[in-house]
């Protein structure tokens, strides 16, 4: 199917998307090398030490990694290499481990991706039922004390609710493994490190855009053809609420995405964050590279669905003029 074929605002959307990603992977191409070579210390030593470890580093190990990969080389040149390897497609091997970039990233996507999904279904599936229940006229005072409490969780930062967690859960409690990778038990902790405060948010904009729809005129209209309360929530008021839940759910998963790579380094989850990290402390510029190009490539599609979806709920976003 062609552009010319969609709807004139998924059409403007896909285009706008596109220019994006060359701007993107422009950007963070020029970026990484730039800041790459602003870090203190020696970069063919760092490398020299991701490869042989630093007990076996000497001297003549740092000038073969220098001279073979070009770190002498002017920042111009070191530019147009990356930039000439991007316009292939080619995000190289890595300086560490000689591996292709994509072979490598591969398996830290899928777990990053794993994560993220856990994650947004968690907050979803807690987020709903607290929306539901906050929307309702005249809560009750527990009803408003837990209402309190979401505003509070949502502003802790996620370090502090993973530690928070590791403490109660897996130290104190001893339910759950602290960090690694030992099955379905070691993703429930990281989920839910980004899943509560998503779902205090996703219950306070639910609750908001309920509130709203039911002061919509179809709403009382519904209410006075004799519908009860939740016929007319589930036939009107939830549509209508839809569309900011959707737009406020797409933004996070973005913020999941992004805010996982202190997750990951925290329970040693084996995601993007987790490699991007390594690979800074290596001097690994590929990885660095095709990491950070990784994640602002999921920015753009998460932004992408999200948009998408709202052209499809809502008919006016799709018969909007070019």
């Amino acid at each position: 199917m062609t552009l010319r074929r969609l709807p004139p605002g998924l059409a403007r959307l896909l285009l706008r998307r596109s220019v994006q990603v060359l701007a993107l992977a422009l950007t963070i191409s020029t970026l990484c090398v730039a800041m790459l070579r602003s870090l203190p210390g020696d970069m063919a030593t760092r490398v020299a030490a991701g490869r042989y470890g630093y007990d076996m580093v000497t001297n003549a190990a740092a000038a073969e990694v220098r001279a073979e990969l070009g770190l002498d080389l002017p920042l111009a040149h070191a530019l147009w290499q990356r930039w000439h390897d991007l316009a292939r497609g080619d995000l190289g091997r890595s300086w560490v481990s000689g591996e292709p970039v994509l072979h490598e990233l591969a398996e830290h996507l899928q777990a990053t991706l794993v994560l993220t999904g856990a994650a947004l279904a968690l907050g979803l599936a807690l987020g709903l039922p607290l929306g539901l229940l906050f929307s309702r006229p005249h809560p009750a005072p527990w009803v408003r004390a837990l209402q309190a409490g979401t505003l509070l969780l949502r502003s802790l930062p996620p370090f502090l609710v993973a530690v928070l967690l590791m403490l109660a859960v897996a130290v104190h409690a001893g339910l759950l493994p602290v960090a690694g990778t030992q099955g379905a038990a070691s993703l429930l902790l990281p989920a839910l490190t980004l899943a509560l405060p998503l779902a205090a948010g996703v219950a306070q904009v639910f609750a908001l855009a309920l509130q709203q729809a039911r002061a919509l005129p179809s709403h009382l209209f519904a209410r006075t053809k004799g519908l009860s309360d939740r016929e007319a929530l589930v036939r009107h008021a939830l549509r209508h609420a839809a569309l900011p839940l959707l737009a406020y759910a797409g933004s996070q998963a973005v913020l999941l995405a992004e805010g996982a790579v202190v997750v990951e380094s925290l329970f040693a989850w084996p995601g993007i964050g987790h490699a991007l990290v390594h690979a800074v402390f290596g001097r690994d510029l590929p990885v660095i590279q095709g990491a950070a190009l990784t994640m602002g490539l999921l920015f753009i599609l998460f932004n992408t669905a999200t948009d998408a979806a709202q052209v499809a709920l809502d008919p006016r976003l799709r018969r909007r003029p070019a």
